[in-house]
C-alpha cells in the first residue's frame, strides 16, 4: 500500500517541484500560459473525457451528486469559522468549497484508478468548475453577470462533451485522437503552473493559511465518507470522492477574488498555504480510498 501510495504521489509532486525550481529560477511571465490552458487544452481535455467509451452519466451520476455534496457540504461546515477568524466569509468560504481537482485531482485520478477513473475525475472536475463560475461568482458579488459563462470554451466542450457521451455519435479517429492529445497537455501544464504559483506563495495571512489548509481537507473527507454508503457508490467511485475531498483549494479561487477584488492577497494565501499542506492530506486521502 506504501508503495502504490508513492507511485502516485511522487510523479505528481515531482512536477510541481520543476515548476517551483524553475520559477525560482526564470521568474516566468504564466499570463499565455494560461490562457492556453483553459481556452485550448481544458476545453479539449473535458471533452475528450466526457465523450470516451470509458464514461457513463448513468454509472456516474451518484458520484457527480457526491461531488455537489462536498461542494455544499464544506461551504456550510466552512461557515462556522468566518466568525472565529473575524474574515470575510466571501474571502475564506469559496476557496474552502472548491478545490484543486484539475491540477492535482486529475493526474492522481489518473495512475490511481487508470482511464475509467480518470474521466470520473474530469466530470468532477467540470461540476466543480460550473458550481464555481455561478455559485462561486454569485457568493461574491451578487451582481455578477451569468452572461459570461455562456462564453467560456470549458462551459461549451462541457455540455457538448455531456451530449456525446448520452448519444455516442461516431467520430472520426483520427479527430478524437488529435483532440485527446491536445487535452492530455493540460496534466502537466497544471501541475507546472502549480509549481510557479507556490514559488509566488504569500506568507503575510499564514494563519488564515493553515486555518483553510486544514479545514478544506478535513471536512471534505469526512463528507465523502458520510456520502459514499448513501449513494450506494461502488468501490472506485468512493475512492475517487474520498480523494476529491482530500484536495486542497483551487488555485481558481485566487484568481476569481482578483477578478472581483475580494482580498486577493488573503485567498492567495490561504491556496498557496493549502497546497503546501496537502503533501499531508493526499496520502491521507489516497490512503483512506486504496485500503
Amino acid at each position: 500500500m506504501f508503495q502504490r501510495i508513492l507511485g502516485i504521489i511522487l510523479p505528481v509532486f515531482l512536477i510541481i517541484l520543476v515548476g517551483y525550481f524553475y520559477a525560482r529560477r526564470v521568474k516566468p511571465d504564466m499570463a499565455m500560459v494560461n490562457r492556453i490552458s483553459m481556452t485550448i487544452l481544458a476545453p479539449a481535455l473535458i471533452f475528450s473525457a466526457l465523450a470516451s467509451k470509458d464514461f457513463s452519466i448513468a454509472e456516474n451520476g451518484p458520484l457527480m451528486l457526491g461531488s455537489i455534496g462536498i461542494v455544499l457540504g464544506s461551504g456550510l461546515l466552512a461557515w462556522p469559522f468566518v466568525r472565529l477568524l473575524h474574515v470575510d466569509y466571501r474571502t475564506f468560504v469559496p476557496p474552502m468549497m472548491f478545490n484543486n481537482c484539475g491540477n492535482i485531482g486529475l493526474p492522481l485520478a489518473a495512475l490511481a484508478y487508470g482511464a475509467p477513473g480518470f474521466s470520473a475525475m474530469v466530470a468532477l472536475f467540470t461540476i466543480s468548475n460550473l458550481l464555481h463560475f455561478t455559485l462561486g461568482a454569485w457568493m461574491i458579488d451578487h451582481h455578477a453577470r451569468f452572461g459570461n459563462l455562456l462564453r467560456n470554451p470549458m462551459v461549451w466542450s462541457t455540455f457538448l462533451g455531456f451530449a456525446f457521451a448520452v448519444v455516442h455519435p461516431p467520430l472520426p479517429e483520427w479527430s478524437s485522437v488529435a483532440i485527446k492529445m491536445v487535452g492530455d497537455a493540460l496534466i502537466p501544464m497544471m501541475l507546472l503552473s502549480l509549481g510557479v504559483r507556490l514559488y509566488e506563495v504569500r506568507w503575510d495571512d499564514w494563519h488564515l493559511g493553515v486555518v483553510g489548509g486544514l479545514v478544506c481537507p478535513l471536512t471534505g473527507i469526512a463528507i465523502a465518507a458520510l456520502l459514499g454508503p448513501l449513494l450506494g457508490l461502488t468501490p472506485m467511485q468512493q475512492g475517487l470522492l474520498i480523494i476529491f475531498g482530500s484536495l486542497p483549494p483551487a488555485v481558481l479561487n485566487f484568481m476569481v477574488a482578483e477578478q472581483f477584488r475580494q482580498e486577493p492577497a488573503k485567498v492567495a494565501s490561504i491556496v498557496l498555504i493549502g497546497n503546501v499542506m496537502s503533501a499531508v492530506f493526499i496520502p491521507l486521502g489516497l490512503a483512506l480510498a486504496l485500503h
